[in-house]
């Protein structure tokens, strides 16, 4: 496994979410995510009780490789970030275990005030320092 800066790939991550141009978001999912790499978000409770209601034990929502990933970033860019409302940065508590990463981000008005969510992602990267799975729980 390739030596790793923490620091850099939690700030890289956290960037692409914010990233406005289409180009350079596209380049950072490539640069970050291996080809097949896959994404797979914790629902939000309401989905899950949802869910549960249709007999459904459980909700997966997961984007897998660089296109899947493209899109499901971009979205999150378009709901929270391009309004101007938000903006994502990281707790700066990265921490590893061999090839497992794991850290907090938040994410916090744009023009100050409190933190608005937090979320815990763990990531499994491959030899070539990417990531292969990347898990995201909403903790609040």
């Amino acid at each position: 496994m390739a030596d790793i800066d923490l620091k850099n790939l939690t700030d890289r991550y956290v960037a692409v979410w914010s990233e406005p141009d289409p180009d350079r978001r596209r380049a950072a999912v490539r640069e970050l995510w291996s080809t097949d790499g896959v994404h797979v978000l914790q629902p939000p409770q309401e989905m899950r009780q949802t869910a549960e209601g249709l007999g459904f034990d459980r909700l997966v929502l997961e984007a897998r490789g660089h296109d899947e990933l493209e899109v499901r970033v971009t979205r999150a860019y378009e709901e929270f970030v391009a309004p101007g409302t938000f903006v994502f940065r990281s707790r700066g508590d990265a921490d590893r275990l061999h090839d497992v990463v794991k850290f907090r981000w938040e994410m916090v008005p744009r023009d100050g005030g409190d933190v608005a969510g937090v979320g815990l992602e763990i990531l499994v990267l491959g030899a070539d320092g990417r990531i292969v799975s990347d898990y995201q729980f909403i903790e609040g």
